[in-house]
């Protein structure tokens, strides 16, 4: 099931599935968040904060609005 990255909590893992904004595409390819790819939400912050999350081997933060344009495949 396809959701967005900035719907996971904390602890959560999916797989990086496709991405909704071509304008974000490259700068998030270029961060590691690669379609195929693990991703582990690590900390949400409150009131609509970044997201930190471990993806590629390293830990990354994104704004919410980015991590809103990623879409996840939950089945692990």
């Amino acid at each position: 099931m396809k959701v967005r990255l900035s719907d996971l909590k904390p602890g959560q893992e999916a797989i990086i599935a496709e991405f909704e904004n071509s304008e974000l595409f490259l700068k998030l390819m270029e961060m590691g968040c690669i379609p195929g790819e693990r991703v582990l939400v690590i900390q949400v912050a409150p009131l609509g904060g970044p997201i930190s999350v471990s993806v590629s081997g390293y830990h990354l933060s994104l704004r919410i609005n980015e991590a809103e344009t990623i879409l996840v495949d939950t089945k692990v």
